[in-house]
């Protein structure tokens, strides 16, 4: 090789070096680059998920059933209330028995008393009017909603009221390393969230729970 040709050699070799080191460095930094990125997103996603179950389960706990959209959903915060009750045993007479024994026989009752109203919206919310934006996805992708459905699944004979509310992944991650985010969305763990979406409830069983494990908070 002539003289004059191994600076050069020198240089691309050192070039080469330096690209191989900085892609060995970016293969370490950038998966933990995302997980912190991802867990700081998902906890923040998951608190819009546990209002919106909050609120679902207030009006089914009012209505019977579950809203199928977010307008009536904050419609009946706005306006809803629990009713505050009491339960309490009592006694009575056994008309069907003193009339067959001929002495006065009691039988044991539960009397509900009714003993006033609390706003729905005090209850859950109490001065925060967050859920008048609960549809919207926090972070991620601008102007992304979350996805909600509500039904009815049959079991055991009878119709037991269902709903679920969700947001993909490609929208919480959007601007995320994109092989990164397909691994994410392929997760099979019991510290992940598995699965291509953050939800809550089900559309398919009696299930108000969210996909995500404890160490982003209560899932129930």
């Amino acid at each position: 090789m002539p003289n004059k040709l191994k600076p050069v050699l020198n240089i691309l070799l050192w070039v080469l070096i330096a690209f191989l080191g900085y892609q060995t460095y970016m293969s370490i930094y950038e998966p933990i680059q995302f997980n912190k990125e991802k867990n700081k997103r998902y906890k923040v996603v998951i608190e819009s998920l546990k209002d919106i179950r909050d609120s679902q389960l207030a009006h089914k706990q009012v209505t019977g059933k579950f809203a199928k959209n977010f307008d009536d959903l904050i419609k009946f915060i706005d306006t809803a209330e629990f009713t505050i009750t009491q339960r309490r045993d009592s006694s009575v007479i056994d008309e069907e028995m003193t009339k067959r024994y001929g002495v006065d026989t009691f039988k044991d009752i539960v009397l509900i008393d009714t003993l006033g109203y609390v706003s729905v919206k005090d209850s859950l919310f109490k001065k925060s009017n967050r859920y008048k934006k609960m549809m919207n996805v926090p972070v991620g992708e601008d102007g992304a909603k979350f996805k909600m459905e509500a039904g009815h699944i049959e079991q055991n004979k009878l119709l037991i009221p269902v709903f679920e509310a969700s947001v993909e992944k490609d929208v919480i991650l959007f601007d995320q390393n994109k092989d990164l985010l397909v691994q994410e969305k392929q997760v099979v763990s019991v510290d992940g969230v598995n699965g291509d979406a953050l939800k809550v409830g089900s559309m398919n069983e009696v299930n108000t729970s969210g996909n995500w494990p404890k160490t982003y908070g209560a899932n129930e």
